[in-house]
């Protein structure tokens, strides 16, 4: 394969100008630069941002070579044009050449000087440049928000070709990567592509050498009229449609062929001559041929160690091609892959640390993360007893981990481990464990879903128990709810509560007794006589 190094950053250099939306109306090179002239209305920041779209900048006429390319340039176009010249400051400063202005280059170099004999030196004066055919060319001072008719842009590069000699009866045709095209360009940058007519011959310029067409398919399908297809032997060719045949001449364009070459082979893509004579199917970039010789398969770019060597890369196969993207972790930042700080977005519940990459969690002290969400937390004691966790706002708001119950001592809440051999039955026996418990089986027996079942040759009972099989289990006691205070009475108060009870419900019996007695009392002769007295008399 041809040595075309460089021609990947020329590409995306091309393609630069076409994602800019704009092209040139013309343009020149001449040196290490190229000018273009951009008929396109706008202000003064439109201007410079499209320039910067097209991976250039305003045009800093510095010397009469650039001046001379301007005229050149605007010959036949009228209007008024941005240059790249400026006031960064407040008034401008008539005691030097460039009069406090200053180049979009962010200096003041320059040889050349063109200010039009109406320059305002006041502070209110407007602080961007204009020219025009029509005022021949002067510097105008203009306010940058005023609409002119285009632009010129400015483009630096090294190491150009030489013009390209025609041979008798041909012309020779620069397609420049800055979005122009001519015949009269005395340096053509790298990535120009020069086409030779009538013949058709291609060539593409790549650091100060022209490299005849096919080159790499990777840029404007290698030159080739129809379509350009990788062999790994031989590098890059051209092939053309059913019916047609690459002409031999230049090895790109197409001619009529009633013998298609490849029709017997009934190749999938197309076919190549080898270096024998005979003819062989090859396929598509991003492909390779598959065991029959003539079908083509997804080749797997990644598969390459050379495939996207930047750091913080990785390779992403696609059909026909592939794509480098960061790794999890990483995202774009121009053309590197910066680590992301996901803690940023808090994904841990107590303790965040960031790494090259990823993050990791941790847990405050006396709590361990969970392992089915490891960032979130829970509290732990991993001893007999430990000092529960309260509100601060609100002492008689504590919690204890699973497995513990909540005892209030005399200055202290603590959580003590609860034995839960003593609530929730094994099938053989049971174990007490800080904050949870094991189930035990006899020798001979194998613990599997919770019971214990017999070995084919097991002893069975009648044997001291030992653990042949651990099952932890968590406890049936669910974690407090925040609103709801946990029960905080100790076993002392508890007994003191019932005391009272007991002793409230014998004074009630006393007095419902003594209110009964009363009212079954029978009555006295004296009070029976004066109640017959108050009785009506009835005449029989």
């Amino acid at each position: 394969m041809k040595d075309v190094t460089g021609l990947i950053s020329i590409a995306l250099a091309v393609l630069a100008v076409g994602a800019g939306g704009i092209e040139p109306n013309n343009g020149y090179c001449i040196g290490n630069q190229c000018f273009a002239v951009l008929q396109h209305r706008g202000n003064f920041a439109t201007a410079l941002n499209q320039c910067r779209e097209l991976n250039g900048h305003l045009m800093t006429v510095r010397s009469s070579v650039a001046h001379d390319s301007l005229l050149i340039l605007l010959e036949n176009l009228a209007g008024r044009y941005w240059i790249g010249l400026r006031l960064p400051s407040a008034c401008p400063d008539p005691t030097v050449e460039l009069r406090g202005f200053q180049w979009v280059t962010k200096d003041t170099e320059s040889d050349f000087y063109n200010w039009a004999s109406t320059f305002d030196a006041s502070c209110a004066s407007p602080k961007c440049v204009s020219l025009s055919k029509d005022n021949d060319f002067k510097w105008i001072q203009e306010p940058c928000d005023a609409q002119t008719d285009g632009f010129l842009c400015e483009y630096n590069f090294q190491n150009p070709c030489s013009r390209l000699r025609a041979a008798g009866g041909e012309s020779v045709t620069y397609i420049i990567p800055y979005g122009f095209r001519g015949e009269d360009v005395a340096s053509p940058p790298p990535g120009s592509i020069a086409t030779f007519t009538p013949s058709g011959n291609k060539s593409i310029c790549s650091s100060e050498q022209w490299h005849p067409a096919p080159w790499t398919c990777e840029i404007e399908e290698g030159g080739c009229e129809h379509q350009c297809a990788e062999d790994p032997r031989h590098g890059p060719s051209c092939f053309c449609p059913p019916g047609k045949a690459v002409n031999p001449a230049n090895n790109i364009t197409c001619g009529a062929d009633g013998d298609d070459p490849c029709a017997s082979l009934r190749c999938q893509f197309t076919c190549s001559r080898r270096d024998d004579g005979s003819l062989a199917c090859i396929c598509d970039h991003g492909f390779q041929l598959a065991g029959d010789g003539r079908s083509c398969v997804d080749f797997d770019e990644c598969m390459e160690e050379r495939q996207c060597p930047q750091e913080n890369h990785k390779c992403v196969n696609t059909v026909g091609d592939f794509q480098c993207v960061c790794e999890d972790g990483y995202a774009q930042s121009g053309d590197l892959c910066v680590d992301v700080n996901e803690c940023v977005s808090a994904p841990c519940e107590h303790l965040c640390d960031n790494t090259p990459g990823s993050y990791k969690c941790a847990c405050f002290e006396g709590y361990i993360a969970i392992p089915e969400t490891p960032e979130k937390c829970k509290l732990h004691c991993g001893r007999e007893e430990c000092v529960a966790e309260c509100d601060p706002n609100d002492e008689y708001q504590c919690y204890c981990p699973d497995g513990y119950i909540l005892d209030e001592r005399e200055d202290s809440m603590v959580c003590v481990d609860m034995d839960e051999c003593q609530m929730i039955g094994c099938d053989q026996d049971c174990k007490n464990t800080f904050g949870s418990f094991v189930c035990l089986c006899f020798p001979g027996y194998t613990l599997e879903e919770d019971t214990c079942v017999k070995d084919e040759e097991g002893s069975g009972a009648g044997t001291t128990p030992r653990m042949v099989s651990k099952h932890t289990v968590p406890p049936p006691v669910p974690p407090p709810v925040p609103t709801t205070q946990p029960s905080q009475v100790s076993p002392g108060a508890l007994a003191a509560i019932i005391l009272c009870v007991v002793v409230v419900i014998l004074v009630l019996v006393y007095l419902l007794s003594r209110f009964l007695r009363s009212r079954g009392k029978p009555e006295t002769p004296g009070e029976a006589h004066d109640l017959e007295e108050k009785q009506p008399h009835t005449d029989t």
